[in-house]
């Protein structure tokens, strides 16, 4: 789709080396802390923001329509603005390799770039991989080895891919997906799908539940994020986690998905549908009817020649009122200040340092396409976030960052 050469990197969310290792809250539970890095937008490239997120979310929407058995994964790796990696060791002794951690995909692999070096515990199992991403491809070998996500978070005979041949991957080693394990089905030959990473924690004891909590801090905030397997961290939450059933609508059932309605004020602007949680977008992307009428009552103005978002001006910052998101029984209101992107970060993603730009874009289709949102990096950023396999739900807490004035 696009090569990744020619792609954005505005934010680039990196696990850091001094809090490298696992903080246990108890013994079902694990946490690793990440930091927050930000890399210049390449001016060359003709690939905004908006269109990189909008170009991921119409990946999983034709993934949908593949054939899980012809190897075709979830998304586009490579469009992805803002993107997380971890230091994570293969073998005995560990080698470390740089992954990208993405909840909308679900197969581990390396050797993008650098090589996988077998020891005493590699196993392989003579069966291939392939997995055909909305920008790049991998194929190779699937092998069993021990995976070290940190002290405490060791994995044995975890199922890995390692690759012969990728495109569009540059920049890192390979994927560390926790995505759902559905994800998988057809991208490993003999056999129909293959446990992930968070699968084998929960199955092996070391978890007690197969869940994963979320943390981010805004990017001009001095705290870390956090990555917590087994459950929430309630350390990092002002409120209950509140659960909503994954939701049954194709294709976001294939994803993180739920349910939800979008208000502007009092005035809805997307009846509940469904659509997917996912902290590969940037953004948070809105069916297309629903981002026209939230332009119109905004009085936003479309920056389509270098960002591709929304701009308004001090005035009518000054009149935003407050998004609210309606999951299940339970509303999450997105304050004037959380619709806009961190001003001090406006000229990383191409912008002016003077203006003001709402991070709310258009995904590409009208409602009614079985994934009319996603609530990304610029939602997740504000409320905590539960993505419970064991349960089949999906949870959210209010967090010190929801109504902080950072932007």
């Amino acid at each position: 789709m696009f090569p990744f050469k020619s792609l954005l990197s505005i934010l680039f969310i990196a696990l850091s080396t001094v809090d490298a290792s696992p903080l246990r809250r108890d013994a079902s539970m694990a946490t690793l802390r990440f930091a927050a890095r930000v890399n210049a937008r390449d001016t060359s490239s003709s690939l905004n923001i908006a269109a990189a997120d909008r170009a991921r979310a119409q990946g999983m929407v034709h993934a949908s329509s593949k054939s899980k058995r012809a190897g075709s994964s979830s998304v586009s790796i490579t469009n992805s603005v803002v993107y997380y990696t971890a230091q994570v060791g293969v073998g005995s002794p560990a080698t470390e390799y740089t992954l990208l951690v993405d909840t909308g995909s679900s197969n581990t692999w390396i050797g993008a770039s650098a090589p996988y070096k077998p020891t005493t515990t590699s196993v392989n199992t003579g069966d291939t991989f392939s997995i055909t991403y909305g920008s790049g491809s991998v194929s190779g070998e699937e092998y069993l080895d021990t995976v070290t996500l940190g002290s405490g978070l060791v994995i044995t005979g975890q199922s890995i891919g390692v690759a012969k041949s990728s495109q569009g991957t540059s920049g890192f080693d390979g994927i560390l997906g926790v995505g759902p394990t559905d994800l998988t089905q057809g991208t490993v030959s003999n056999v129909q799908s293959v446990p992930t990473v968070t699968d084998n924690l929960y199955s092996k004891g070391i978890i007690s539940t197969e869940a994963l909590g979320i943390y981010f801090a805004p990017p001009s905030a001095s705290s870390t994020g956090e990555l917590t397997f087994g459950g929430p961290d309630s350390s990092k939450t002002t409120s209950s986690v509140n659960y909503v059933p994954l939701t049954t609508t194709s294709p976001a059932s294939l994803y993180w998905g739920i349910d939800q309605s979008i208000a502007y004020g009092s005035s809805t602007i997307l009846s509940e549908t469904a659509g997917i949680v996912d902290t590969g977008t940037t953004l948070i992307l809105i069916a297309t009817d629903a981002f026209i009428q939230y332009q119109l009552a905004t009085g936003a103005i479309l920056d389509e020649v270098n960002t591709g978002l929304l701009m308004i001006t001090s005035d009518q910052y000054a009149k935003l009122q407050t998004l609210t998101f309606k999951i299940g029984d339970n509303s999450y209101g997105l304050t004037p200040n959380a619709q806009i992107w961190p001003r001090s970060l406006n000229t990383d993603i191409g912008g002016s340092s003077n203006n003001i730009y709402l991070v709310i874009a258009d995904i590409g289709s009208n409602s009614g396409s079985g994934l009319d949102f996603i609530n990304g990096y610029s939602f997740l950023q504000r409320f905590y976030s539960v993505f419970d396999t064991t349960n089949h739900q999906v949870g959210f807490a209010t967090t010190s960052y929801t109504d902080a004035v950072t932007n």
